[in-house]
Parts: structure tokens; sequence; C-alpha cells
């Protein structure tokens, strides 16, 4: 990796791979992340679900104990399941065991439980709800999970439940839910934490991007344009998970990304797939065109 590029006034430092798994360039990928520590770096944002990865965070930051949940509960895609990601995990832990809170490295996800096949929406809603004390009864609208998570909910439209009744008015209440966060945010934060309230907010904006994602698999388009659709919903979810990291570690130093080249290359997304070509902006290309200099991609190339 040319690290050349990298300088001081970037606040977002993009890390690309070629693939996905163990490899020699995922070892010094990793490596050039823990190396970024060293030059004032405090966060770390990985090509995985958001939600899950609060699992990681708790283990990177001491508050719980075990690397085996880390790794099964807090990565998803697969990603838990590499060497070089356990590895990493370790070593952020060991990085920070001594430092003040306020200079240990925080772990994030940027992604959602979707690609091929996208979660059910219930858990995410259910956690806002449990958390603003709200009685809404939110399985009733979804019913069984796998009516959402099954593989044809996404590959095939008319088997996906994203344009029904049901996920119009499951859509309306997420945004009722999210503002209901910021209403009651007074109260909650002090009742709770300020880090409950922005996990509650996390699960609220996971909500929206799933059911966003589900309703674009429910468009009858042709398929190579249909799959370009929702590999740009896809991005643009983590783009705008990327600029909230961002704002909420504004002020600990730059945010260093691990993810497909195809996700953070500052050009079009492009994607052969089942022989169709697939075109989108993708999450690089966003974050570039929104933090314009501030924002340093690094491939990893042949």
């Amino acid at each position: 990796m040319n690290t050349d590029q990298i300088t001081a006034s970037h606040d977002v430092i993009g890390l690309g791979e070629r693939a996905h798994g163990d490899s020699p360039q995922a070892e010094a990928r990793a490596d050039l992340a823990l190396r970024l520590l060293g030059h004032g770096a405090r966060s770390i944002v990985f090509e995985s679900d958001r939600v899950a990865a609060f699992a990681v965070d708790d283990y990177v930051q001491g508050r719980t104990d075990s690397l085996d949940t880390a790794m099964g509960e807090g990565f998803t895609h697969g990603f838990g399941a590499f060497a070089v990601n356990r590895r990493l995990v370790a070593r952020l832990r060991a990085w920070n065991e001594g430092r003040d809170p306020a200079d240990r490295v925080a772990f994030h996800g940027m992604d959602a439980p979707l690609e091929f096949t996208a979660a059910s929406p219930r858990a995410y809603l259910e956690h806002v709800r449990d958390y603003l004390g709200r009685d809404l009864d939110i399985a009733a609208l979804t019913g069984d999970d796998e009516t959402w998570s099954r593989m044809e909910a996404v590959t095939d439209p008319a088997a996906s439940p994203g344009d029904t009744p049901p996920a119009r008015a499951l859509r309306i209440i997420a945004d009722d839910l999210h503002a209901a966060l910021y209403a009651a945010a007074p109260e909650r934060i002090a009742s709770t934490s300020l880090t409950d309230w922005h996990r509650a907010r996390v699960n609220a904006a996971t909500a929206a991007g799933l059911l966003r994602y589900h309703r674009q698999a429910a468009q009858p388009l042709p398929e190579a344009h249909r799959w370009s659709r929702l590999s740009g919903v896809r991005d643009a979810l983590m783009a705008e998970h990327l600029l909230d990291i961002r704002a909420l570690e504004a002020g600990r130093g730059p945010t260093v990304v691990l993810a497909h080249n195809v996700h953070l290359q500052t050009t079009e997304s492009r994607m052969e797939m089942a022989g169709m070509n697939l075109v989108w902006a993708g999450t690089g290309a966003i974050i570039a065109a929104l933090l314009g200099p501030k924002y340093a991609f690094i491939a990893d190339e042949d």
C-alpha cells in the first residue's frame, strides 16, 4: 500500500482491499491501521453491521472479556471467521490497556446486515421502542423474520415484503421513533447514558436502512438496474453511518476505514456479477464529494 498521500489534514483514511479473507495483504492492511494509531487515529471503522460492532467495541474498550463472543456476535458478512480480523481486535484491546478512556481507540461498523440477503427490521425497531418505553406491537407488522431474511426476499421482487402495506407502516414508525429519540433525549440521557442513547439512534437508523433496502428489492426493474440500485442504497447507508461516526469521533484524531476497494474508491463503483454490469456511487465517492481533500483512499493494488 502506498501511504505517501496520507497527511495530517486527512480526517478519514480508507484502506481498501481487493478481496475479503486472510492473506498477506490483509495482514499488511491491519498493520497499517495499527501504525496509524501512532499517528493520532483513534477510531477504526469496519465494513460490517454497525449495531453488531458494538460487541467488538465493548471488548476493545475492556467492558467485556470474551474475544470469542466479540468475533461471533460483533461481525456480519462472515468477517468474524477470519484470523486477521481476530488478531486485529485482540491488538486493539491490547493497545487500549492502561490508556485514559478519552485516548482509547474505538471500533465501529458502518454497514447493515444486508447484501444478497437482508435482515428483518423487527429487532432494531423493538430496541428503540423498548429504550423509549413505548407500547408498539412491531412483530404484528413484521411477521416472521424469515419473510424478510430469506434470500428470495432480495433476489425476487415478487417475494419481497419491502413494498407491502405493513412495510410502509413500519417506515413511518421508524421515522416517528427516530424523531422521538431526539424529543426524549434530555430525559433519556439523564436516566440512561449518552452511549445508550446513541446506540438506540443507530438501531433506528439501521432499521430505516433495512426498510429502504427491502423496498428497493421489491422494485420490478431489469436485473442489472435493480442490483445497481441495491448496491447504491447499501453504499449510501454506509456513507451515512461513516459521516455520523466521524461526527462522533471529531476531535479525537483521524478515522481509519477498512473495506473493499469497490466501496472506498473515489471514482464510480463498477462490478460484474452473474453476467450483469453494475454501476453505482460507492461510499468513497460519496465521502470524497462531501469531505473533499479530508478523505484519503489507499487502494490494495496488484
